[in-house]
């Protein structure tokens, strides 16, 4: 079974749990890197003209991704989809990685990184960008120090 563990990091915590992931579960690893970078001020969800909150404010938002493609996402039988959770769900960008893929009949897992919050409407927020896939929720982790606590998420999928 080929797995592939797909990351947005804005801080750097989830890029340090996908990354131990990768390497505990034997997966490939790629990361989503937005077009436009975020900045500290882009992220500062308590102000309400900040990117990330315009952003989130609009279902529709679809950040652009700068990083070149997956070379063949059909070899995947199960992505492990990693992203900080912002207003109960996931960045837009995530939409925006998996509306690029055709992911009928793969699982995708949802490893989501938090302070504070669960996943909230993330499995329902993501269900139209990946028609035909199964949208697991798996585990939200609240630190970088839970790459154990991911890699027992994961290990039910593989």
């Amino acid at each position: 079974m080929k797995k592939l563990v797909a990351y947005f990091s804005a801080s750097g915590t989830t890029k340090t749990v996908a990354e131990g992931l990768a390497k505990e579960i034997s997966a490939d690893l790629y990361e989503i890197v937005p077009e436009v970078p975020y900045t500290k001020d882009d992220l500062n969800w308590k102000n309400k003209n900040s990117r990330s909150s315009i952003e989130m404010k609009d279902a529709s938002s679809r950040p652009a991704i700068g990083s070149a493609k997956v070379d063949d996402m059909n070899q995947y039988d199960v992505v492990f989809l990693m992203a900080p959770i912002w207003w109960y769900v996931y960045p837009h960008i995530a939409n925006t990685f998996l509306e690029s893929y055709d992911f009928a009949g793969k699982k995708i897992v949802l490893i989501g990184t938090s302070g504070m919050s669960g996943f909230g409407k993330t499995v329902e927020a993501l269900k139209d960008s990946a028609p035909g896939a199964e949208i697991i929720e798996g585990v939200v982790v609240h630190s970088s120090k839970s790459v154990a606590k991911a890699k027992k998420a994961a290990e039910k999928y593989i």
